[in-house]
């Protein structure tokens, strides 16, 4: 069990790096087009073109990881990306981080231990046939509701002539995206699946494909839950919707149980819980210290204010030596949401 939840890491750490370095890459590149001069400007740019083949090789590892475990295994610590995401962005963006980001990197780490050390006696999928419809009907009826409230809310918004979107706005779409993350887990997993119980080899790329328009229409969904909301909360739903669906469609769908052993289901229910809590932290901690007592509050600012100033006097020595070595963010979510004024034209 550890080798596909090493690759999972492995897989979404490069992922979440690779889109990070695309992302710096793009500050000084042009939008992207079918012009040779773009594409030659985008093929020559070192940080870009890193990131872009890591975020391939992170999709390929997934991949690999996902015919070897359950999704009730490898959906959860997919999650532990943002953790290693804020590491690296902590060392290489000279991003600082609080006492609430640590805590939420270590419930994720102690999350994934559990998730190994439980997921050890789970037994293989096996797909029931009947189970797939009513997984389609379930996730149709879901969409339906949850876009009807979605229309509810805006009518409500237009009546009363507000400009700014509702918190159950952001809520919808971010749950819609994370039940599309994770249902493109599932789907994939059901190839090899389909595979292994002797079924034609043709439903393997079937299987991706469909896959791969899950995750591209939740990508859409994330994207103007983004774009008309807050990222803190949109992210947050679609993390934690992710790893729920994931878990509740492979158990329904695929046939995944959990361990028969009572210590390694509570380890696995456990590991569970602590990745959920570790990303929400990890997602919402700049809006959490704002609700600590006052005591607390201040100690954690004084010392991410240090953390910042030591960050910056040798952010300031390395910019002196090298102008191009680093790229300074101001947080994680703006890094990984925002769009440049490039990018808009």
């Amino acid at each position: 069990m550890w080798e596909p939840i090493c690759l999972t890491l492995a897989a979404t750490a490069g992922n979440n790096i690779g889109k990070v370095l695309q992302k710096k890459g793009t500050v000084i590149l042009p939008p992207l087009s079918l012009k040779l001069k773009v594409v030659k400007a985008y093929a020559f740019n070192k940080a870009w073109i890193i990131g872009f083949l890591m975020d391939i090789f992170g999709a390929l590892l997934m991949l690999r990881a996902l015919s070897l475990a359950p999704v009730s295994v490898i959906q959860p610590v997919s999650g532990c990306g943002l953790a290693i995401l804020c590491i690296f962005s902590h060392f290489y963006l000279k991003e600082v981080m609080n006492a609430i980001d640590w805590v939420g990197i270590v419930l994720a780490g102690v999350g994934t231990i559990g998730v190994g050390v439980g997921g050890e006696e789970q037994k293989a999928s096996s797909i029931d046939i009947f189970h797939l419809p009513w997984l389609v009907v379930i996730i149709a009826i879901l969409f339906v509701l949850l876009n009807t409230w979605l229309r509810i809310c805006k009518r409500q918004r237009r009546e009363q002539e507000l400009m700014q979107s509702d918190v159950v706005e952001e809520i919808i779409f971010g749950l819609e995206s994370g039940i599309l993350f994770g249902m493109a887990s599932v789907i994939s997993k059901m190839g090899f699946v389909f595979l292994e119980q002797g079924f034609s080899q043709m439903l393997v790329p079937v299987c991706l494909l469909i896959s791969i328009c899950c995750s591209g229409t939740g990508f859409v969904y994330q994207t103007r839950g983004l774009k008309h909301g807050r990222a803190i909360v949109v992210s947050t739903c679609a993390a934690v919707a992710s790893i729920v669906t994931g878990v509740l469609a492979g158990m329904f769908a695929l046939g995944e149980q959990l361990p028969s052993a009572p210590a390694a289901r509570l380890l696995l229910l456990l590991g569970w819980v602590f990745i959920i809590f570790g990303v929400i932290l990890l997602v919402s901690s700049r809006r959490l210290i704002q609700h600590l007592p006052r005591p607390l509050r201040r100690l954690v600012r004084s010392s991410t204010e240090r953390s910042n100033n030591l960050r910056r006097s040798s952010s300031l020595r390395t910019r002196e030596s090298n102008p191009s070595a680093v790229i300074q963010a101001t947080t994680l979510n703006h890094l990984l949401t925002t769009t440049t004024a490039k990018e808009k034209a």
